[in-house]
């Protein structure tokens, strides 16, 4: 009787390391389990921003941001802008206007979204469209997908990877496109961060 026992209580410990394994061998955790982020947009090169000047309308306009990340309007030259927030960006330009208006008031709108170049979400390899896109709050790896068009035939989609800089330190992180794609399994969903670089291999089979 004390043998059966033993038996089952082997059993038991061995399911349970063997579930224990396969758990912490998955790439990612599941979206329900990863902590979202707080995100405020960063302004970057090639952005459009409304400048709007309470009761000054001469001077309220919409201005891009050049590539060396920079704007001008008629009262302010060269005023640094990528890699602020627009509320940022409007205090600044509050502080340069102050020397020609008493007290100036100013609200920024970004109306045309790029962001700054270590922001950006980028997909290389077998996407049907790779390309560089503006990182969004609450952007997951299907809205990726979605807006690069999806993959190739010829991509690896379940070798698929993401790069990722965490506290400085490179990551990369294993994810499955065929079965997010082909097989509708949402755990294969993720949430994507800033920076991401989305790694698409080439099938040779």
């Amino acid at each position: 009787m004390k043998s059966l026992k033993w038996v089952a209580t082997a059993a038991a410990l061995l399911g349970a390391v063997v579930l224990g394994g396969c758990t912490t061998s998955r790439p990612l955790a599941s979206p329900a389990s990863v902590a979202v982020v707080p995100h405020d947009y960063l302004i970057g090169p090639g952005d459009s921003v409304s400048i709007n000047v309470w009761r000054n309308p001469e001077v309220s306009m919409t201005v891009p941001v050049r590539p060396d990340g920079k704007i001008t309007t008629p009262l302010v030259e060269d005023l640094e802008a990528s890699g602020k927030t627009a509320t940022q960006l409007a205090r600044d330009i509050e502080q340069s206007l102050s020397k020609f208006i008493q007290q100036p008031v100013v609200t920024v709108i970004v109306t045309g979204f790029v962001g700054t170049y270590g922001e950006q979400i980028r997909v290389i390899g077998q996407a049907a469209k790779p390309q560089a896109l503006p990182y969004r709050r609450d952007m997951s790896l299907m809205d990726v997908l979605i807006a690069v068009g999806g993959v190739t035939e010829f991509a690896s989609g379940n070798k698929a990877s993401i790069l990722r800089s965490v506290n400085g330190k490179p990551q990369r992180l294993n994810v499955r496109l065929n079965d997010l794609i082909k097989d509708g399994d949402i755990s294969a969903n993720v949430p994507m961060r800033p920076g991401d670089v989305l790694v698409i291999p080439e099938s040779f089979f």
